[in-house]
């Protein structure tokens, strides 16, 4: 109709419209998403690198004669490995995994590998998942990640128990990359809530770090969570940037045999590119108050190495928050989207923004008291950051999200996943559960009437 009135404004608008979107993907960098947040310290990024290389070791079949051990090695001593666990071991019920004693850090370190594109019992792990499925803890998480990480808790708890009990005052870290990331993100969520069957550690004592995680828990359990998950991600990586279901991800990649060839080469940037629409065109509040959606894990750390429009590589800067919106939500359509991904660049990168920020501290070094009240000074930035991002994200209406008692009295993680573990009593239950707690207080006398028992 507007054509035949020469006056095409429809197509205008919708023409518009695309140019628009295509302008602000095209131009929106990685760097965009963290630059508002702060700078991270030496103390707290330390364990990133040297993690990283842990992780590389679990691809190892021999650490006496490593083969693909990065400049300088693993920086592990082989006696320290308490036991490396293979797909044999696991029966599929999760990656391999390896559990090292780390004596010159005090701590105990389970690491979990990436993903083996050649093992079906990985691509079972990531698509048994239903948005909503799984609940815990008052929030929701990935399926089969929580699933994975259950039966590495069982398999390892009386093993950790024993090494933190020989080790009294080592911490306890859980490390992984891209499918380990989920499943130790998992795991800490586990440990936390099952510390008895770990000898009663305490909370501050547990920490994680996932390396190129993957979106595997609801918004308020993220923010909990960010005081022992710590989230490590490089650039431009596109896992925790998208909340695709991993099984349409999975599906355009691995299409029917017949026309595997032909759909993968394009399925996937189509779905990328949907996905890109439907984020710019939906309202980030909206999106914030779907309880069921699923976000990167805990405290987040961005390495920064490009700017847009530079030549080459920049000297790369970490940012940390705990950041409400703004949380990753756009995909970065970079040639760098997947090669951020890989855990030797993050390994590499990481080390190059540790020794720059040893660097830049060096001129300032203080004496061991002043250091550690500086430590102390980031862990009460850090809780003080935390509380300030449940009360944003209590103002911004995101589900099942309280802010804890400032005194401390009440235990703020008591949500409805001690309501699942035991299901309410219906009114005969309640009844017979009150006339037994009567009965061990009172009793009756000679005239029939209630007493106290003597």
């Amino acid at each position: 109709m507007s054509i035949a009135c020469c006056l095409p404004v429809v197509e205008c608008v919708y023409c518009l419209a695309c140019a628009r979107w295509a302008w602000q993907r095209c131009l929106h960098s990685g760097d965009y998403d963290s630059e508002t947040w702060g700078v991270a310290s030496a103390a707290e990024f330390e364990p990133v690198p040297r993690l990283c290389r842990l992780i590389l070791s679990v691809y190892e079949d021999d650490l006496e004669n490593p083969q693909w051990a990065p400049p300088g090695g693993y920086g592990m001593e082989p006696r320290w490995v308490v036991h490396r666990r293979t797909y044999e071991h696991t029966n599929g019920h999760a990656p391999t995994y390896l559990l090292y004693v780390d004596h010159r850090h005090s701590d105990v370190v389970l690491a979990v590998r990436g993903m083996n594109m050649a093992k079906e019992s990985d691509y079972a792990v990531l698509l048994d998942n239903k948005l909503g499925q799984r609940r815990f803890d008052g929030g929701y998480v990935h399926n089969g990640l929580l699933k994975a990480a259950e039966w590495v808790f069982d398999a390892e708890c009386d093993v950790l128990r024993d090494l933190l009990e020989k080790n009294p005052g080592y911490t306890l870290t859980f490390s992984g990359h891209s499918l380990g990331s989920g499943v130790v993100a998992m795991l800490a969520l586990v440990a936390v809530h099952n510390k008895e069957r770990l000898g009663g550690i305490e909370r501050k004592r547990i920490r994680c770090f996932a390396m190129a995680p993957a979106r595997c828990m609801s918004l308020n359990l993220a923010v909990r969570y960010a005081d022992i998950i710590n989230a490590v991600i490089l650039q431009d990586d596109f896992l925790p940037r998208t909340d695709i279901p991993l099984e349409d991800i999975f599906k355009s990649l691995f299409w029917v045999p017949d026309v595997v060839l032909y759909s993968s080469l394009y399925s996937l940037p189509c779905l990328l590119c949907g996905r890109c629409l439907i984020d710019t065109c939906i309202p980030e509040s909206v999106m914030l108050r779907d309880p069921r959606r699923l976000y990167a894990p805990g405290r987040l750390y961005h390495i920064v190495e490009r700017k847009p429009f530079s030549c080459g590589r920049i000297p790369p800067v970490v940012r940390t928050a705990v950041p409400v919106d703004g949380r990753f939500e756009h995909i970065v359509l970079s040639c760098n989207a997947t090669s951020d991904h890989a855990i030797i660049w993050i390994e590499r990168e990481a080390q190059r923004a540790l020794d720059l920020l040893l660097e830049n501290e060096k001129t300032m070094e203080a004496p061991e008291v002043q250091r550690m009240g500086h430590e102390i000074t980031v862990t009460r930035a850090h809780d003080e950051e935390q509380q300030a991002a449940l009360r944003r994200a209590v103002a911004l209406g995101v589900a099942d999200v309280n802010v804890p008692s400032t005194y401390g009295t009440f235990d703020e993680n008591h949500t409805s996943e001690a309501d699942e573990a035991s299901p309410p009593l219906s009114d005969s239950g309640r009844r017979r559960a009150w006339d037994e707690w009567i009965s061990r207080i009172f009793e009756k006398d000679e005239s029939g009437q209630m007493v106290p028992r003597r």
